[in-house]
């Protein structure tokens, strides 16, 4: 079996539309239930527990039973592979606009 990379892992979890929202309202909680997330969403709670497990199992959302309830937050050490992935092409950017300061200056001093 073919060892996932973290922010591969990462990627497809967020590359889906529905799951991307569901974790953006998981973030701007404290803390949220399953009923919570399910209300005014347009999907069926056991879609919304499985768009969970998906964020869970990436690393992005932690859960914490309470009796019947199971109440979900963020976890931000999640993003850190694509955080770190990111910043690699960060230093490509940064060159790029760093030549494109001294091109217009060169055009207009």
């Amino acid at each position: 079996m073919m060892q996932t990379n973290p922010v591969d892992a990462v990627m497809r979890t967020l590359a889906d539309p529905t799951r991307r929202a569901l974790f953006e309202r998981v973030v701007n909680a404290t803390e949220i239930s399953v009923a919570a997330l399910t209300q005014g969403s347009g999907v069926t709670q056991g879609a919304i527990s499985q768009h969970l497990k998906s964020l869970k199992k990436a690393g992005l959302v932690a859960e914490r039973p309470e009796g019947r309830n199971v109440y979900y937050r963020a976890e931000p050490k999640g993003l850190a592979p694509l955080v770190d992935w990111m910043s690699h092409y960060g230093v490509f950017w940064r060159e790029r606009f760093a030549n494109l300061r001294t091109l217009l200056k060169e055009i207009d001093p």
